[in-house]
């Protein structure tokens, strides 16, 4: 099976509610919040070091049995400049990844420079919903 490092669209932050322990690198999430700031659409976004999907996403990873992945729940809102640029954009709903998978094994793992990797069967998943925006780059 082929696999690709994947970075996905920043349209956000890590939110004021987000429980994260910073002294050890990468910073261990305990619970996520993340505030949009803007959105194009893809439906796998990601701010260091979560990476959230649309519920719709999810379910699709889960019918193809995606290895590597917890499925949690994310706290979302738009911050004051999203809902000026957006007044009419309403968000789906989401759902955060967490990655606990092992790069080139899993369908899902985190490089050792902590970029997220993605088995081909993931990315041609996610395509089909929408990952326009998203770098997607050979895992070597």
């Amino acid at each position: 099976m082929k696999y690709f490092y994947i970075e996905p669209e920043v349209a956000g932050e890590l939110g004021e509610n987000t429980v994260l322990d910073s002294r050890v690198h990468p910073p261990k999430v305990d619970r996520l919040h993340y505030k949009f700031s803007g959105w194009l659409g893809d439906v796998l976004v990601e701010s260091f070091p979560c990476v959230i999907s649309t519920e719709e996403a999810a379910r699709s990873l889960q019918a193809i049995s995606a290895s590597g992945v917890q499925y949690c729940d994310v706290q979302v809102s738009m911050s004051p400049e999203f809902l000026e640029l957006y007044p009419d954009k309403s968000l789906p709903a989401f759902i955060w990844l967490k990655i606990t998978g092992t790069p080139g094994v899993d369908d899902f793992g985190m490089a050792s420079d902590l970029r997220l990797v993605a088995s081909e069967k993931v990315i041609e998943s996610l395509r089909a919903l929408g990952l326009e925006n998203a770098i997607i780059e050979p895992f070597v």
